[in-house]
């Protein structure tokens, strides 16, 4: 059977370690094989072969193991500082440069960010002042891999943190995220001032905090991202955040159900929309949110609703049906 034991430091001991490890203690040794369950035990120096019998593990004292780690992690702080030092001889001359052309007392008002993991810093950097309120519009959820898992476990423990400080969320999704339990289940871990509604088409992403700075991607998978300090810029999405509020539905904490008109559900009424624009239906389901196969679903229950026989025919019935001057209300 492979072994699930996945790397940690010392300060983060695995449960099959630390009872191990108490054994070892207590009988003096343990067998080497029952250590293939906790491998950390030996990288560690917390457990070491006896010198008669290498199948035999025996503990190392505690206070030794306790003082060869902390030795270990004051070898490491002198060495950043040593790095610290080595910084600052580099940057000393260029400080003392004339700064007409780069004001060191001036952040950038717009600075590009590389990496899911510098990103996720800048913003949890932004955060550990903030106490006001921070707005976010996301256009997708429900990502798999350990990146996104990663990412989201930052985010949880920064969310909760800025709401114990009094802070409000507000969050803008689209309507096809309305009923999802990823969405759902992250709002119910949170406890405070949190609000999250929908509409059927957004912006891309937006993450403002406290209306001093905005966070927006600047390509398509998220690995980079604008920083945005710029008072107007970051003034102009607030903004426009707060005429997508006032247009979106209610999802969170209550959420409110959207009425269908003549048997035409919201869905198909913005479906409709778009259809009358003379959109294809590749361009539909990317602006709604929805796969290619789940726009066609919707636009053939319209057409039948309608009762339309053509395509063409259908744009004529829908502007018929007034569907989309109630929409639009």
């Amino acid at each position: 059977m492979k072994n699930s034991h996945s790397s940690h430091a010392v300060e983060e001991l695995c449960a099959a370690g630390a009872e191990l490890y108490e054994r070892a203690l207590r009988e003096g040794h343990v067998h080497s094989d029952d250590a293939e369950k906790a491998p950390c035990l030996v990288d560690l120096g917390m457990l070491h072969p006896n010198v008669e019998n290498l199948s035999v593990l025996e503990p190392v004292a505690p206070v030794v193991a306790l003082h060869r780690l902390l030795r270990t992690s004051e070898e490491r702080i002198a060495d950043e500082r040593r790095r610290e030092a080595r910084l600052t001889m580099v940057f000393e001359p260029l400080m003392r440069i004339d700064g007409r052309q780069a004001a060191a007392t001036d952040a950038p008002a717009i600075r590009v960010l590389s990496g899911t993991k510098r990103i996720n810093q800048s913003i949890t950097e932004a955060m550990r002042d903030a106490s006001r309120e921070i707005l976010s519009i996301q256009t997708n959820a429900g990502h798999t891999g350990d990146r996104h898992a990663v990412s989201e476990v930052i985010a949880l423990a920064r969310d909760q943190a800025f709401l114990d400080r009094g802070g409000r969320i507000r969050v803008l999704y689209q309507h096809t995220l309305r009923h999802s339990l990823t969405v759902l289940s992250r709002y119910e871990q949170l406890r405070g001032d949190v609000e999250a509604r929908s509409l059927d088409e957004l912006t891309d992403r937006l993450f403002a905090i406290d209306g001093k700075v905005a966070f927006l991607p600047a390509n398509k998978d998220g690995t980079l991202a604008l920083e945005v300090h710029h008072p107007a810029l970051v003034g102009y999405f607030v903004t426009t955040f707060e005429r997508f509020w006032r247009l979106a539905t209610p999802m969170y904490p209550v959420a409110v159900q959207r009425p269908s008109l003549n048997g035409v559900t919201p869905r198909q009424q913005a479906i409709a929309g778009l259809l009358v624009e003379g959109h294809t239906d590749a361009v539909i389901a990317e602006r709604l949110g929805l796969n290619v196969r789940t726009a066609r679903v919707h636009i053939a229950k319209l057409a039948e609703t309608l009762g339309s026989e053509s395509r063409a025919q259908l744009g004529y019935l829908i502007g018929r049906s007034g569907i989309l001057d109630d929409s639009q209300q």
